[in-house]
């Protein structure tokens, strides 16, 4: 009997320990709380958001400080760092914009955008919607004149190109083009053989003494048509349709080709397109300064073969002068990189090939590899400048400091052949450098998740530091409850590798009570998505101020990091690094007690991670119990061509359908809610609502609920976000909560 009493004592006491740690979780005031969050933390940070715009001549540039009580001015810094001042009279131009508006403008609470000197003594900037220029000397403001906004303008006229010392111009004649002499628009030569299926697309490209001119000739396929329904549109009662061009991976696509003409005779120079069969696209066509030659990139539809193709101007001979092949696929979309110098015969190329992103130096004439410019286990992110007369290249790479995260971008220099590496900026964290007209300065801009920005100046030669600009102060954002979002690092599924993540605890944050997990999930493969620089607001703060813990991580599959790591995505994003993730979530487990598992994880996210949300209830239910997806691309054949078959390959073969939510529908467990706009113009809206004819045939409960007039992306739409909180607190604290 005493063991009995124990046991129920025991069973009550537990029961009264889960009740105090779900109370004050999902309820009205945390609902509130969250709502306004965003204004909660806004203008909490001075000097956090520092945007140097550079003078035209270089000597110096301006920024805006934020200050206390809201308000603002402009300082101006020389390019040496020696002085600071004012950028311009407050008073003076408060004074004009007060005139000028009919209203009073107060000097520390100027209403300035887009601010720049487009002289040394000439403001340009916005305010109240207009464009305004700003005489320094005289104190005279003007209103600009606007160009016309693209929908104001009248139709396009037909597509036609002047030749480069002026004499001729080329232009769309139907399916063919004709080239005209400027001077008597009297037509020199008409190609001839256009036709219905196989036209010419009005693209010229002349040499540069414009005696010949290349046209792109391409074939004529149906494009594929997707017609959105609007419901309830602005502008009448009934509904109506809209319909858009949007291809699909597997639909036919038109058959690109080059063609040389002659100017002056019109004799047409038969060129090879055997090294170019099957294009996805044809892209960066480009001539040789000499005139001797023009090049091409052709993207093979499938993106395992890349190749720069070199055209004789005289006898219309092709080859190959930098061929880029990958059994897995080539990351044309995000790591592709090619500038050409003149000069010295020279192309600087991008590629994984060693296993990392890095640049190459080929000479342009023979193809033939000079070097190897950068080297080493981590990626060139992106190429800032190449200056052809030091021979040397400014670019962006993470992974250099092996203490640091992989994903923090640092500013590096490097000589076109190999030697004389310089990283030039300093600090752990993610740098945004803002160069000088003359490059021999810049302004860095560094923050992390958990640190306000710090802004120096440097020298772009050595990165020496010249001054001390900015610290962000952030006392304000912290007194206001604010939490920074803790990095956090685990094993990913080999054991091995690191899994770089975030956590976001709330405001009200007890590390004795027990938090649900909600992870944010997007794992498109084309970048890496975990936040990485200072923001005083993050989406997934909404969650966790309902008594959440929001976790974010970049799991292998997505890009940044080797070409191993992001391989794991090729023809399986229904792997979407599921297997580190879980890994990573279960090690945060272990550290903080507070991190409760006990009713499964829940987890969401928009269009990929639409996608990626719902799989994880169909292929890893054990783990995850609650999903909400947002207009995700379900099925990899719904969604749009160069996304889809960029990782999961061409011609499209059966793991398509493996992957698909639909085809995988009815193995569902756990809650789901979808959610989708009906004018969605990114994804098909019908690849969730064949998701949900699946679902319905399977017999399986769900949520769901349409968005009326809504496009792509609701997560951020305050009543989707409310639907979504709601949609959780029921699932994972408590079903019968009441607000």
């Amino acid at each position: 009997m005493k063991q009995l009493r124990n046991a129920l004592y025991g069973l009550s006491l537990a029961l009264f320990s889960s009740g105090l740690a779900l109370s004050g979780q999902g309820r009205k005031e945390d609902f509130e709380r969250a709502a306004g969050l965003r204004a909660l933390t806004s203008q909490k940070v001075l000097a956090g958001d520092l945007r140097p715009k550079w003078l035209p001549d270089g000597s110096a540039f301006i920024y805006r400080k934020d200050l206390p009580g809201e308000t603002r001015s402009w300082i101006k810094v020389q390019a040496s760092g020696a002085s600071r001042q004012p950028a311009f009279d407050h008073g003076a131009l408060a004074k004009a914009l007060s005139q000028s508006l009919g209203r009073t403008v107060e000097a520390t609470k100027l209403p300035l955008e887009e601010v720049l000197f487009t002289a040394p003594t000439t403001l340009r900037f916005r305010a109240d919607k207009k464009l305004w220029s700003y005489e320094l000397k005289t104190s005279a403001l003007r209103l600009e004149v606007e160009p016309p906004k693209k929908d104001e303008e009248s139709a396009p006229p037909p597509k036609e190109t002047k030749s480069p010392d002026g004499r001729w111009v080329a232009a769309l004649r139907g399916e063919n083009f004709a080239v005209s002499n400027v001077k008597d628009s009297k037509e020199v030569f008409r190609s001839r053989d256009g036709n219905l299926g196989d036209a010419y697309t009005g693209e010229f490209f002349w040499s540069p003494d414009s005696k010949r001119i290349v046209a792109l000739r391409a074939t004529k396929v149906e494009q594929r048509k997707v017609t959105l329904v609007e419901s309830t549109p602005k502008d009448q009662f009934q509904p109506k349709t809209q319909t858009m061009d949007y291809t699909k991976p597997g639909d036919p696509l038109p058959r690109v080709r080059p063609q040389l003409f002659e100017t002056e005779t019109g004799r047409q120079r038969p060129v090879s397109h055997d090294l170019a069969p099957t294009p996805y696209v044809v892209s960066e066509i480009r001539w040789a300064s000499d005139n001797q030659r023009f090049t091409y990139v052709y993207n093979e539809r499938g993106h395992q073969l890349l190749r720069v193709i070199s055209v004789d101007a005289g006898t219309g001979e092709s080859r190959v002068i930098v061929e880029e092949r990958n059994p897995t696929f080539i990351e044309y979309s995000g790591k592709f990189f090619l500038e050409f110098l003149d000069d010295t015969h020279e192309l600087v190329w991008m590629s994984e090939r060693d296993g990392w992103n890095h640049l190459y130096l080929y000479d342009s004439h023979t193809g033939a590899l000079k070097n190897q410019i950068t080297k080493g286990l981590w990626p060139v992110r992106n190429v800032e400048h190449v200056d052809a007369k030091t021979r040397t290249i400014t670019f962006m790479a993470g992974g250099l400091h092996p203490e640091q995260d992989p994903y923090y971008l640092h500013c590096v220099r490097v000589k076109l052949d190999g030697s004389g590496l310089r990283i030039v900026t300093e600090g752990d964290g993610a740098h945004r450098p803002t160069f000088s007209p003359d490059r021999r300065t810049f302004v860095d801009v560094w923050s992390r998740i958990d640190q306000p920005p710090v802004a120096q100046l440097r020298s772009s030669e050595d990165g020496k530091l010249l001054a001390e600009i900015e610290k962000a102060d952030w006392t304000a954002l912290l007194a206001a409850g604010w939490r920074p979002p803790e990095r956090f690092t685990a094993k990913g599924r080999d054991g091995k590798t690191d899994i770089f993540g975030v956590i976001f605890r709330p405001m009200t944050f007890d590390p004795s009570k027990k938090y649900p997990v909600i992870e944010y999930i997007y794992a498109g493969p084309h970048s890496a998505h975990v936040p990485k620089g200072f923001r005083a607001y993050h989406s997934p703060q909404y969650f966790a101020e309902l008594g959440f813990l929001v976790v974010q991580m970049d799991g292998m599959g997505t890009s940044h990091r080797s070409k191993a790591f992001q391989d794991v995505c090729w023809k399986n994003l229904g792997d979407s690094g599921f297997p580190d993730r879980m890994a990573w979530i279960q090690a945060a487990a272990a550290k903080y007690p507070h991190f409760d598992l006990s009713r499964g994880v829940g987890i969401y996210g928009g269009s990929a991670g639409g996608q990626s949300a719902l799989r994880a209830l169909l292929a890893f239910s054990d783990f995850y119990t609650a999903a909400a997806s947002d207009c995700g691309c379900h099925d990899n054949r719904l969604d749009k061509i160069w996304w889809n078959e960029q990782w999961m390959g061409w011609p499209i073969g059966p793991h398509y359908e493996e992957q698909s939510n639909i085809t995988q529908a009815h193995r569902l467990k756990g809650k789901l809610l979808l959610t989708v706009g009906e004018m969605d113009h990114n994804v098909d809206p019908a690849s969730t609502l064949q998701v949900v004819n699946a679902l319905i045939k399977a017999d399986k409960d769900f949520e769901m609920f349409l968005v009326p007039g809504a496009d792509h992306w609701m997560l951020e739409n305050p009543y989707v976000r409310r639907r979504i909180g709601d949609f959780f607190v029921r699932s994972l604290i408590d079903p019968e909560t009441k607000r």
